[in-house]
């Protein structure tokens, strides 16, 4: 991936825990490290291919004193957070903000953060088995593509698929949504948690009927092993309501434990149960 350099922008601020740092301010040095492809910008010597570094230092001084934070570790976020959703082009940048004049009572030349955030990519199991299901399903994309930090990019068709578990309720109707997101894979859950909330989702019975379910089927190329977010999903590979709509729209994604393509996983399945 090419890269664009800005090194060592001087912007007056006023961020700091103590107060007399938020009313007299003092001098910040921002530092950028962006992530795009310059290939076409290079070839065409069209500035509109690339980013106009010169707006994007009047705007990073223009976001950087647009509100006071306490801390320097809150401006970086918000601000690697503006710049990745303003560019399109940019896939990853690294932040680095530093406090030459930090209020510390030590000869010290600099205190400063770094914060490296990217956009990702993720793949999102979507399902309901109560009331309108289409209804439910396109309503929960909605709300998820309203999100600045999470958008739509790509949707299965929808398959109707018998329960499995609890089995004496409703058929489902299941599919799958591609996703880019600047959140964590907890952030993540949570914002889905939140959704399957908005849309009234009740747990009650352990796999039973729900207006709807989104789960994190694949996260980049993650694998975790914390008890509260398994990536990729476990069993997904035995779900042919989770495989056919994610082979819909991501056939040749390797699954990061089984190095198995999705389209691969699912023939897999149907030869078995054959």
């Amino acid at each position: 991936m090419d890269k664009m350099y800005i090194e060592n922008l001087q912007v007056y601020g006023f961020h700091g825990v103590n107060q007399q740092e938020k009313d007299m301010g003092q001098r910040f040095i921002v530092s950028a490290e962006l992530f795009l492809d310059l290939k076409e910008a290079g070839d065409s010597d069209n500035l509109n291919k690339t980013v106009n570094y010169a707006e994007l230092c009047f705007e990073i001084e223009e976001q950087f004193t647009k509100q006071k934070y306490d801390l320097i570790e809150s401006a970086a976020e918000k601000l690697a957070e503006f710049i990745l959703l303003k560019y399109e082009m940019v896939q990853r940048i690294k932040l680095k903000i530093k406090k030459p004049w930090a209020p510390i009572g030590k000869p010290v030349e600099y205190v400063a953060v770094e914060v490296d955030r990217k956009w990702h990519k993720a793949y999102i199991a979507i399902g309901s088995n109560m009331g309108n299901k289409e209804k439910n399903l396109l309503s929960a994309i909605e709300l998820i593509n309203k999100s600045t930090v999470t958008k739509v990019v790509n949707v299965s068709k929808f398959y109707e698929t018998e329960p499995v578990g609890y089995v004496d309720q409703d058929n489902f109707l299941n599919g799958a949504i591609e996703v880019k997101t600047l959140l964590s894979p907890k952030g993540l859950m949570k914002f889905l948690l939140e959704k399957e909330k908005e849309l009234k989702r009740e747990r009650i019975i352990k796999w039973g009927p729900r207006t709807i379910d989104l789960d994190i089927l694949l996260y980049d190329n993650l694998v975790t092993c914390e008890q509260d977010i398994i990536i990729p999903h476990p069993r997904m590979e035995d779900r042919m309501f989770v495989l056919k709509p994610l082979a819909d729209i991501a056939p040749y994604i390797v699954h990061p434990l089984l190095n198995k393509r999705i389209v691969d996983l699912m023939n897999k399945f149907i030869v078995e149960k054959a």
